[in-house]
């Protein structure tokens, strides 16, 4: 699986990290994100990414910021993307199970890394439970 993976100047080392992790367990990452701690505007990689999740040319996408929203406000301004804010494994799960999320947005300045691992690891494990949530997802505006 290719999963895209985009980060502002708060998320660097935990985009870092989770990359290297990733990767590891055999996932191709494709990196959107800075590289450095200068600061940035999180809408400069965040479009990109999701223009790349909506064209398919990555499966699924991870977010870094430091709180995490306004990574999730712009990545949901596009018509394809369901972005989903997590602080805790129980929320990573239902962000896939009930939402059908295509980008997992973290809050670099919130949780720790191994918080980041599990959250991850639930997220990309669980699978969407389609029926009475379909119905909710196919009410969300698309344009």
């Amino acid at each position: 699986m290719k999963i895209g993976i985009c980060n502002d100047h708060a998320g660097v080392e935990y985009k870092t990290r989770l990359m290297e992790y990733l990767e590891g367990k055999g996932y191709e990452m494709v990196n959107f994100g800075t590289d450095t701690t200068a600061s940035m505007d999180y809408p400069d990689v965040a479009h990109p990414l999701a223009t790349a999740v909506e064209k398919g040319e990555v499966e699924l996408g991870i977010a870094f910021c430091g709180t995490g929203n306004g990574m999730a406000m712009a990545l949901n301004k596009h018509a394809g993307i369901r972005a989903g804010l997590c602080w805790s494994v129980e929320i990573g799960k239902l962000i896939k199970q009930h939402n059908n999320a295509n980008v997992l947005v973290m809050p670099a300045r919130f949780v720790t890394f191994e918080t980041v691992i599990e959250i991850t690891e639930a997220w990309l494990s669980e699978t969407f439970e389609g029926g009475r949530h379909q119905t909710r997802i196919d009410k969300i505006p698309c344009k």
